[in-house]
This record gives structure tokens, sequence and C-alpha cells, in this order.
């Protein structure tokens, strides 16, 4: 049996409130869907929808995060539970952590995780096609193969700190990234006019896609740091900055390409209509079927990992953990989580 672990509330209009040991979802007097609080995590709120006050306290009183989502899926406010922002002595060894080498050897790690990722989905994508699309196997294993070469400048890097390194490990990033983005339009079809990866605010269908879930995914990798105790603002590639959950952001760079791109991905290639409304947004029941595709890959997509085969989820809360008892020394190194293909 599937649990919900993330409520998601997207109908404009919608009521959420609290039945007993449950969440109860109505709009316009009917019952939209319920979800025991005993199993979830978090909820997502759409603008347009309300939350009773009760349902709040609950939420609180089980640590179960409530964030209020744009139609773009970017998180514009978040409710957790007071106490879990008590963990002064792994916080205190964050923020020391970012004026020393563990700084530096968490960021190359978040680097090199993403990287190595990106390499990964592209041999992935290349294997399904060997006996189908030779021609396009080839190509893809190339561009891999070219993605994974700017590993070696992660190796080559020599810097004192993360702030020191900052520059030349988002340049490294960077041209990683285009060469893999390039792979990626020979999979999606011409059809579909990508006109390559555009960030916040892209109102083409497989942008606004992957944006919606990466603001699915920061959401899991944010709550997953607030559990193992870390502040999800101090970060040590992205720069801080007033509101921008850094830390959130680094740790993310692991998780990106085997969530939610492959959610993505996926959807495209089963035909799944990427619907937009008249004003370009995705349509409720399209952000629906991402939301449902991302989670689902959060739950049920299985890795090796620490010698077993896990939940991509448990992963996540580990990786988190692993920073955490990384900064306070009381782990040797970090090393990035990298998925196989």
């Amino acid at each position: 049996m599937t649990v919900m672990q993330t409520l998601v509330v997207n109908e404009y209009g919608a009521y959420v409130s609290k039945h007993s040991a449950r969440l109860r979802v109505m709009k316009d007097k009917e019952l939209v869907e319920e979800a025991p609080l005993v199993y979830l995590q978090q909820v997502l709120l759409g603008r347009g929808a309300s939350v009773s006050s009760d349902a709040i306290l609950a939420c609180a009183e089980r640590g179960i995060a409530v964030h209020v989502v744009s139609n773009s899926g970017r998180v514009q406010a978040t409710l957790y539970a007071a106490g879990l922002g008590g963990t002064v002595l792994t916080r205190r060894a964050q923020l020391l952590a970012f004026t020393d080498a563990r700084g530096l050897a968490l960021a190359k790690a978040f680097a090199r995780g993403k990287i190595a990722n990106q390499t990964a989905l592209l041999k992935y994508l290349a294997k399904a096609r060997k006996e189908s699309d030779p021609p396009l196997y080839k190509e893809l294993r190339l561009r891999a193969g070219e993605v994974r070469d700017h590993l070696a400048e992660l190796d080559g890097l020599r810097r004192v700190t993360a702030d020191d390194a900052r520059a030349a490990l988002l340049s490294i990033e960077g041209r990683a990234a285009q060469k893999y983005w390039d792979a990626l339009k020979l999979v999606i079809p011409p059809a579909m006019n990508w006109p390559g990866r555009r960030g916040r605010g892209a109102r083409d269908p497989v942008n606004a896609a992957l944006n919606y879930g990466y603001a699915i995914l920061q959401r899991e990798v944010e709550r997953a740091l607030v559990l193992a105790g870390l502040d999800p603002f101090a970060g040590f590639i992205h720069a801080d900055r007033p509101g921008k959950p850094s830390l959130t952001l680094d740790l993310m760079e692991e998780f990106r390409q085997v969530v939610v791109d492959r959610a993505v991905l996926a959807l495209i290639g089963l035909g799944v209509p990427l619907a937009r409304t008249e004003e370009g947004w995705l349509t409720d029941e399209t952000r629906r079927a991402i939301a449902q595709r991302v989670l689902e890959r959060l739950e049920n997509g299985t890795e090796r990992y620490e010698k077993k085969r896990q939940p991509l989820r448990v992963i996540l809360q580990t990786q988190a953990r692993h920073i955490a008892t990384f900064v306070r020394k009381e782990r040797d190194t970090y090393e990035p989580f990298v998925a196989g293909w």
C-alpha cells in the first residue's frame, strides 16, 4: 500500500481542515481528499487555498511542514514546529565550517555529485536507446563523457575556503551544465520547441515543468536539513543572500537529475501533456501530475547506497545527516550521492 506523505492542494478555493486524525480538503462543500496525519511529512498549499488554525497546530505537533507555493512552485512561506530550530551545536559548527577546509570539501562534493549525476543520467538515457537508435546512443555516450571530464577540474581545484573557491566552482558547474542541457535536447521531442534550459519565470512547458519539480524537491531537501539540525540558509556554494536557502540549493545539486529530471523526462516520454493556462502557467492537473511523479521517485525510486538499495527519500535524509556529522567533526569525509545508470 502506498501511503501519502505529501498533501498537495492546488485547487483555488480549496480549504484544509483537521477532522479527527486526518487533514480534510474541501471545495465548494464537497470532499476533495483526505490524508491521515500519521503518515504526512509536508503539505503544499497553492495560491488561493486556505487552511484552518487547527490543521496548522496538528501539523506543528507532528513536525509536518506547511508550505505556501506560487503558481510556478516557488515557496513563499513555510510553517515549521518551533522546536525544530533548536539544534544550536550543529548550527554553530555549520557556520564555522564555512571558514575552513570543511566548507571547501562540502562545496566540492556538492559540485562533484551534480556533475557525476548529470553524467549518469545521460548514460541511462543512452542505454535505453542502444538497440533502438544506435547513433543517438553513441552521441549521448559521447556527451556524457564530455560532462564527466569536468570532474578533473574539480580535483585540481586548490583553494582554502568555500568562499575562495566559489567563482571557480560555479564556472566548472556552469560549463558542465551547458553540455548536459545541450545533450538533453537530443531526447526532447522537437515538437515541444524547447529553447534550452531557462530558470525562474520560464513559461515554455518543459522548463515550467522542471522548475515546478525543482520547487517540490527543494521543500524535501529543506525538510531533511532541518531534521538534521542544519540551517537551510547557510550554504557553501550558493552565495548568501536574504531569503535564499543556500544550503538547500547546495544539497539539491546531488538530487536534481535522479529525482526531477528523470521524472519530467518520463512524463514527456509517456506523452503526458504539459498543459498550460492562457497566462502561460501550468494547469492544476499538470502540476498535480508533476508533483505525483516527483514524489513517486522519492518514495519508490531506489538506488544502491551504503551497500544496499534504499529509497531516494531515505538517501536524501541520510546525506543531510552526513553533512551535520561532518561539520561537527564526527565524520572524516563527506561523499556526495551518485546514482547508478
